[in-house]
This record gives structure tokens, C-alpha cells and sequence, in this order.
């Protein structure tokens, strides 16, 4: 028998192999696992907090200041793109390690002392670069937080890597159900500390019997909190949880980093990935202007109060962690997608209500400017924000869970942060070229003076000098709306039966061909000796 006819009928092995596992992978049993899904779901709220959790509550507090512009608030937002940069360094995460303390502990460790280590160092300049009532340093502030996304990022590569080896073949599925639940728990608790529990309004009108100057919590002290939480618990993780010998997990391939970075290209290769790749950084578009923080700051820039916001939003937070409980039973199954693309255009229809809402909502201020919100606003407030994050969860959920059922688990790290860095980026590019292009379609007059157009602070003051003010013509942000859903609809008729085709594929069709180095010698090695042998 030849060499090549030994490897065919290894490969056809091993894809049967494949197949046999996917079949059992359709009957998840969380017995054994519950203290693996606790774990994944502190992880991950963790990941919550100290990634999005602040970013959003940094963000409102900086829009409620009146010196920050959209252009400030865009440039601030880019500290998101460390998610969609982690593919830089996610093959190092997979190639180095420390054999004793684990192939993900090795980087899960360090990686979340040194973000309790940022957020002692946050805490102790915040009130510097965030102040009451001056315009924030919102350069310091992107460097600080765009460090500390950085770490959280590689948190998000490990964490996601060994959730395919931490939990059993069969319960992997349940991954995105753990990132789905607990990332938006954090991002709630962040938010929600950092606006509210620091805000004197809002602790005198809800928290207290007395008023008292300040909130429950500084800024600082805040920080400070946070950074002896991540400490401990990180320290629990070293000491408690014990991580399996990699080298013993099923189909071990041990990469040096030239062979990592390799792999990513041996990835791209697969016309599949391409295809998913594209449908990935454009899936976002059409819901841009309908991004929950790029509402929230279009709310509070027509004059609704943040307290009442933030209250509202992070109380349907629940929805957030529910829906991924809910929807679980099936997005686990083998068409996850399905559920994407059933759910897409509701969400695009869905996104012409927020538009008619702030539109209102403007109107309302112009009448009744010195008139509160009445309770039925923010009644339907909360139902719009109920809707849209059930059907923003479950998309984020579907993809999840086809990024856990197609990634080869030899190479988990890698392929899940390739995955989901397509992910991220749609996102979170769309979210910011969506805050910056605001003020660029928005056109303002000045009424004693057509031939100034506002556009810049100098003409807006000569406006305001010469005794009128700048008012608005055309507002960009209607503007984009428009477009954003129009894009959707195209998206959606393009990719539709593309993702039905992909979804469906086995698992065999997404695993790497591992070859041209290392392995692919010590493969043949094996081959000549079984050569031999016969």
C-alpha cells in the first residue's frame, strides 16, 4: 500500500470520525458541566465590565458634559476596536504558554491582574480626565481605556478558546449561551455603576431618605472596588481551577508562532470563511444608527435626562441575559443561522420605530420644552428598548453558536478570535463611522445670515453674537437611518441563501489541513512507518 492511500483513508477516517462527534454534539447534557458554565459566565461578565460595561458608562457621562461633540465621542468609540484588532496577537496566545499552570491560564492570569492594576490607575486620575463640569480629556481617556480593551480582548481570545475544551464535545453549543448571558450582565453592571451610583441626583431622588452631597460611590472608589474584585477572583481561579494537560486534548497539534500565524492564513484559504467573512462585516450596517449606545447619546442630546435612561436601559438589561436562556434550545441545534436570518428583517423593521420615536421625542422638547417626560414616554421607551435588545441578542447568539459548531477545536483560540474578530469589527466600525458621519450629514443656517452654515464653532458663535442661533436643516442622523436600512435590505436578499447553504455544511468542511510544516513532516513520518510495517 502507498503512502497516499494510507493518507486517504485516514482522512476519510478521521471525517467519519468528525461526523460521529457532530452527531453526539446534538444532544447536549450539562451533567458535570454546571460548575464549567459558572465559571465561563463569571468569566465572561467580567468581560462585560471592564470592556463595554465602562466604555458605555465613560460615554454617557461624556455626552451629558455640552463641550463633547459627535467627532469626540466617534474617536472615544474606536477604544472598541481592540475586539476587531485581536486577531494580531491571538495566534501568540495559542503558540506560548506555561506547561505547568496551563495552556489558558498561562494568559487568563496575568492578563486579568494587569486589568486590576489599570483600574487602580484609573481610579486614581478619572476625576482629572472626566470632570463635572470642564471638558474631559477624551484623548487620556482613549489611551487608558483603549489599554485596557486591549487586555479584555485577550481575555475574550482565552476565555473563548478553552470554552471549547472546558466543556464537554456536546456541550459546547452552550458557549454562546454563556457569552450571551453573562458579557451582557457586565455591560449592564458597569454602566449602571459608573452613571448612577456616582450621580448626586439620581442617589438623593432613589437611594436616599436625606439628601447628601455626592453619590453613593465616587468615580474612584469605584475603580478601586472593581480592581480588588477582578484580583480576587482571578486569584480564586489560579488557586481552585485546575486546566486538563492540553497536550492530552483530542487531536492535539502543538504550533510554534510562524505555524500560527500560518494557520490563520490556511483559514482565510477556505472559500467559506471568505464568504462568511464578507456576510460578517456588513451584517451591522443596517442596524448602525439603532446601536444601543449611539441611541442613548442621541436621546440625551434632545434632552432627555440620562438618569431616566440609564434606568430604563439597564433595567431591560434582564432581557439581555434572558433571551440567550430562552433561545438556547434553538440556537443549539445544527441551523443556527436560520434563526439569524428569520430574526433580520424584523430588526431592520424595528429600527423605523427608533427613528419615529426621536423624532417625536424632538418634537415633544420643541412644544413642551420646559415640561418632564411624561410616564407613558418612558413606557414606551422601555418597550422599544425590550424588542430591540431580544432581537439584537438573538443574532449576536445565533452567530455564536455557529462560531462554536464550526471552529476547529485544535486550533480553538485562533479560529473562534478569527471569527468573531469579523464579528466585532462590522460591528463596532459600522457603530463609530455611524457616530462620525452625524455631524457630517447634519446641515444647519444661521437665520440672520444664510451664507453661514454652522459648520464649524466659530460661525456657530458668530451666529450666537449677532443674536440669533444655529438651527438645523437637515438632520444626519434621519439621513443615515434611511441609508443604513436600505443597505440592510440588500444585505439580507444577498446573503440569505448563502448562510442557509453554510450553516449546513459538516463539520469536516471547516477543519484545517494542517500542512508545509511541522506537523504535516511528523505526519509523513508516521505514514513511512506504517509503510514498513505492512
Amino acid at each position: 500500500m502507498t503512502v497516499p492511500q494510507v493518507e486517504d483513508e485516514q482522512e476519510h477516517h478521521s471525517a467519519l470520525t468528525v461526523a460521529d462527534d457532530s452527531n453526539s454534539a446534538d444532544v447536549p447534557n450539562l451533567k458535570g458541566d454546571w460548575h464549567n458554565i459558572f465559571i465561563l459566565l463569571v468569566l465572561y461578565t467580567m468581560q462585560g465590565i471592564a470592556g463595554l460595561g465602562f466604555y458605555t458608562g465613560v460615554a454617557i457621562l461624556m455626552q451629558t458634559n455640552k463641550h463633547i461633540t459627535y467627532k469626540d465621542q466617534a474617536l472615544f468609540s474606536i477604544v472598541t476596536w481592540s475586539y476587531s484588532l485581536k486577531m494580531i496577537w491571538a495566534p501568540l496566545v495559542d503558540a506560548f504558554c506555561i506547561q505547568k499552570m496551563g495552556r489558558r491560564k498561562s494568559w487568563l492570569i496575568p492578563v486579568q491582574y494587569l486589568i486590576g492594576g489599570c483600574f487602580i490607575y484609573i481610579g486614581n486620575n478619572i476625576n482629572e480626565w472626566l470632570p463635572e463640569t470642564e471638558k474631559p480629556d477624551v484623548l487620556k481617556l482613549f489611551y487608558a481605556f483603549f489599554f485596557v480593551q486591549i487586555l479584555v480582548a485577550t481575555q475574550d481570545i482565552v476565555v473563548d478558546g478553552w470554552a471549547l475544551t472546558m466543556l464537554k464535545k456536546n456541550n459546547v453549543v452552550y458557549a454562546s449561551t454563556c457569552n450571551g448571558v453573562g458579557a451582557p450582565l457586565g455591560i449592564m453592571m458597569g454602566s449602571f455603576f459608573l452613571v448612577l451610583f456616582t450621580s448626586e441626583n439620581f442617589c438623593n431622588k432613589y437611594l436616599r431618605f436625606t439628601p447628601v452631597t455626592g453619590g453613593i460611590l465616587t468615580k474612584e472608589y469605584l475603580f478601586y472596588c472593581l480592581a480588588v474584585l477582578f484580583i480576587l477572583i482571578t486569584t480564586l481561579i489560579l488557586i481552585f481551577k485546575k486546566e486538563k494537560e492540553y497536550r492530552s486534548e483530542e487531536n492535539y497539534i502543538k504550533l510554534n508562532v510562524i505555524q500560527s500565524y500560518l494557520l490563520i492564513w490556511d483559514i482565510l484559504k477556505k472559500p467559506s470563511i471568505r464568504v462568511l467573512m464578507t456576510a460578517l462585516l456588513t451584517a451591522e450596517i443596517g442596524f448602525a444608527t439603532t446601536e444601543q449606545s449611539l441611541l442613548i447619546l442621541k436621546l440625551i442630546e434632545t434632552g432627555v435626562p440620562k438618569h431616566n435612561i440609564m434606568v430604563i436601559n439597564s433595567s431591560t438589561y434582564i432581557v439581555n441575559i434572558i433571551t440567550p436562556i430562552i433561545i438556547s434550545k434553538y440556537t443549539s441545534g445544527p441551523k443556527p443561522m436560520s434563526v439569524f436570518l428569520k430574526v433580520t428583517p424584523a430588526r431592520l423593521i424595528w429600527n423605523i420605530t427608533f427613528v419615529i420615536f426621536i423624532y417625536y421625542t424632538t418634537k415633544f422638547l420643541t412644544t413642551y420644552e420646559n415640561i418632564g417626560f411624561p410616564i407613558y414616554y418612558y413606557a414606551v421607551l422601555a418597550i422599544l428598548f425590550i424588542i430591540n435588545n431580544i432581537l439584537g441578542m438573538t443574532m449576536k447568539v445565533s452567530k455564536f453558536a455557529l462560531f462554536n459548531r464550526i471552529s476547529d477545536p485544535r486550533f480553538g483560540g485562533t479560529y473562534m478570535t478569527l471569527l468573531n474578530t469579523f464579528s466585532y469589527l462590522g460591528t463596532f466600525s459600522s457603530t463609530s463611522l455611524a457616530i462620525s458621519m452625524i455631524d457630517f450629514l447634519t446641515f444647519k443656517e444661521c437665520p440672520l445670515n444664510y451664507d453661514n452654515n454652522c459648520s464649524t464653532s466659530n460661525q456657530n458663535n458668530t451666529c450666537i453674537t449677532n443674536g440669533s442661533s444655529c438651527i438645523v436643516t437637515v438632520n444626519g442622523y434621519y439621513v443615515e437611518s434611511a441609508l443604513c436600512i436600505l443597505f440592510g435590505i440588500g444585505w439580507y436578499y444577498i446573503f440569505r441563501g448563502t448562510l442557509k447553504k453554510l450553516q449546513v455544511k459538516s463539520p469536516s468542511h471547516w477543519m484545517v489541513n494542517v500542512k508545509n510544516n511541522k506537523v504535516k513532516k511528523n505526519e509523513t513520518t508516521e505514514y513511512t512507518m506504517v509503510e514498513n510495517t505492512q
